[in-house]
């Protein structure tokens, strides 16, 4: 038996060193950097600095820090769940079938930490403060705060302080009103739940015991549907004027989407319908905050 995991270790290794060069490393940190809600996040934000006016260079810097800062915290994640993910035999990720090696997902979330910083603060400082408290908070998450009752406490503080970063970045540096905010907090609270869902079993095995774990999957994808349905309740009524009939058909197709997913909490199709909601959501944004 030793013998056996001696070879099995040295061939895992030798599989890790060949998938760490050229067009492989890169496949393999796309992979690991979470790429649907990187991808999700900086195109929400994008579709904020258009809707509030942005010229076309705040707007780059705006997005790249959001874009860097999304990677950081994907390349985290996954380099600090690696021991779990081996412990429960996560083959999908990529860490744990060998295509990319520890230390370049390291670095590379080092690097992209290293790079958002700058971008955030080329925004202006208080934009770029409120920037990197949200990234702080997102690496706190994957750093401690995952295994605890507080677990949800990251999503909202990160999403919250999202049209925070983008408004602050505007002459004047303006707070956004306070009905988006709530929007993206409640927005960013509900993707922890829905994300948690399929790997609840998972994680209680290997000590992980966040909100959402604590309390189950029935109750968990349930609050996940309150909460996004909320944050689109609130995207909807919050700003001054009349309710369009798109807010409305987006709040009574909100609630059906939700209501039906909560029938299959098992598996990811809560968290792909928060992303489809919160696409919908970008959609209402952009025509209700354009100059």
């Amino acid at each position: 038996m030793p013998a056996t995991r001696t070879t099995q270790t040295h061939e895992n290794a030798a599989a890790t060193a060949s998938a760490a060069s050229g067009p492989a490393l890169v496949r393999g940190l796309a992979a690991a950097c979470h790429p649907l809600p990187a991808a999700a996040v900086t195109l929400f934000a994008a579709a904020l600095t258009a809707a509030a006016g942005h010229g076309p260079a705040q707007a780059a810097l705006t997005v790249g820090a959001v874009a860097a800062g999304q990677l950081s915290v994907g390349w985290c994640n996954d380099r600090a769940d690696l021991r779990r993910d081996l412990a429960t035999g996560r083959a999908d990720k990529p860490l744990v079938a060998g295509t990319v090696p520890a230390a370049a997902v390291t670095w590379a979330a080092a690097g992209a930490l290293l790079l958002c910083v700058p971008l955030s603060l080329a925004c202006g400082l208080l934009a770029g403060a409120a920037h990197l408290v949200g990234v702080a908070a997102a690496w706190a998450y994957n750093l401690r705060l995952k295994g605890t009752a507080a677990s949800w406490l990251p999503y909202a503080l990160a999403f919250g302080l999202l049209p925070a970063f983008v408004t602050l970045g505007l002459p004047g540096a303006p707070w956004p009103p306070p009905w988006l905010t709530t929007a993206a907090a409640l927005l960013g609270a509900g993707a922890h739940f829905a994300n948690v869902l399929p790997d609840i079993e998972d994680d209680l095995a290997t000590g992980v015991q966040g909100l959402p774990q604590r309390l189950g999957r029935r109750v968990s994808a349930a609050l996940a549907g309150l909460l996004v349905l909320g944050s689109t309740t609130t995207l909807v009524v919050g700003p001054p004027g009349r309710v369009t009939t798109y807010g409305w058909m987006l709040l009574a197709a909100t609630a059906t989407v939700l209501l039906l997913a909560a029938r299959r909490p098992a598996g990811r199709l809560p968290f792909l319908v928060t992303m489809a909601v919160a696409g919908a959501d970008v959609i209402l944004l952009v025509v209700e905050l354009r100059p």
